[in-house]
């Protein structure tokens, strides 16, 4: 074996010993003490990068002294706030009484029927972006629950949607729709023209119109026929203009007569569509032949993606197959929901949501959730 001999330091070089078979070999001195090396394992501030933009940059969590002083924007809620996370109280009688009774310890979540009515409203509220989404509801015969149904569906998607819902009243035979809310205010649809200049703000607005309890905003038509008759496409085109730069989806009370000139404006805003039909035989003509007449004038795809309610409280409906009438429609439209009869809607008084009957209730909130649903997300 090579005999291995102490290393000497000569010239700034350190000779290292080798076998004896070997070249010895140079190499710098580095002059290295085991003290100046640090293995600790501590924890090492890293800067963040400054192409983050806002306080999104401070989001890892931090523990101990950093190595250097910290932005005011590491004292974030995460950081700080020791706060345990727990779920809501449960829905459903029985669901309720083992949360109580197990001090809050033990939740079975809610029933399946608040989990349906959840679900339900969850599809109401879906959000929309960009401009407001136009939904007129239209008829062509009197009397089938036109003006009702705009409220119960107005009424099923203010009281749940973050955003704002208005019905305007643009029939032009002395339209009702403001009767079927507690009204507040007298103005109308004609105010609205005569004062466009100086409405700038939502307040400026807002005064024009009724608000009910589910946050539905109303704006009522002229009582006076002549002046109801006398408004056009011109006043409504300046009304919608005004509208959608407060509210996220519009609703238009149609009159019955399909060819007045305040439906060209309101057909060509149009991004969904209710057809109102009554459940006897002349008004299922009627709505249907309203479904032909707007494919012949270039609303078919319009027609393709509206919904029909089918009103089953009006006369004559005991005497025909529903079935029958909900399948004509469905090989036409979209989808077709029936609206019960309601004894509080009968009274032809103030719609109060709290006071329909829960199938009443269930029959809006789903007409609502198709709506939404047909409605393009962007725009």
């Amino acid at each position: 074996m090579a005999e291995r001999k102490k290393s000497t330091k000569k010239d700034d070089e350190v000779v290292v010993d080798v076998p004896a078979e070997s070249t010895p070999v140079s190499v710098p001195s580095l002059d290295v003490t085991p003290d100046s090396i640090d293995i600790s394992v501590a924890e090492v501030s890293i800067p963040v990068s400054a192409t983050t933009d806002g306080d999104e940059m401070y989001t890892r969590r931090h523990t101990g002294v950093s190595n250097t002083p910290e932005p005011s924007a590491l004292l974030t809620d995460e950081r700080l706030l020791d706060i345990k996370e727990k779920l809501a109280a449960p829905e459903g009688w029985w669901q309720a009484f083992i949360y109580a009774i197990t001090f809050h310890t033990v939740n079975l979540g809610d029933s399946r029927k608040a989990r349906a009515r959840k679900a339900m409203e969850a599809r109401i509220a879906t959000a929309l972006s960009g401009d407001a989404r136009f939904v007129p509801v239209l008829t062509r015969k009197g009397g089938v629950g036109k003006t009702t149904t705009t409220t119960l569906l107005g009424q099923a998607l203010a009281r749940v949607r973050e955003d704002r819902v208005i019905a305007i009243d643009a029939n032009p035979d002395r339209g009702t729709l403001v009767e079927r809310i507690q009204r507040s205010t007298r103005h109308t649809i004609r105010t609205v023209v005569q004062k466009a200049p100086s409405i700038g703000s939502f307040t400026d607005f807002s005064e024009y119109v009724s608000r009910d309890q589910t946050r539905l905003d109303v704006l009522a038509s002229d009582a006076d026929p002549m002046l109801s008759q006398a408004f056009d496409e011109f006043d409504y085109n300046i009304v919608a203009d005004i509208a959608s730069r407060y509210y996220s989806i519009i609703l238009t009370d149609c009159g019955t007569g399909i060819v007045h000139s305040v439906m060209k404006p309101i057909l060509q805003r149009a991004d969904g569509l209710v057809i109102v039909s009554g459940g006897s035989i002349d008004e299922a003509r009627l709505a249907s032949e309203t479904l032909t007449w707007l494919e012949s004038n270039g609303y078919a795809d319009l027609v393709a993606n509206s919904v029909v309610a089918l009103n089953t409280a009006t006369q004559g409906t005991v005497l025909v197959k529903l079935d029958e009438i909900e399948n004509h429609f469905k090989s036409r439209v979209r989808d077709v929901v029936r609206i019960p009869y309601d004894s509080h809607i009968a009274a032809g008084s103030v719609i109060s949501w709290d006071k329909l009957s829960k199938l009443t209730r269930e029959s809006a909130s789903l007409l609502a959730a198709l709506v939404v649903e047909g409605l393009p997300l962007t725009k």
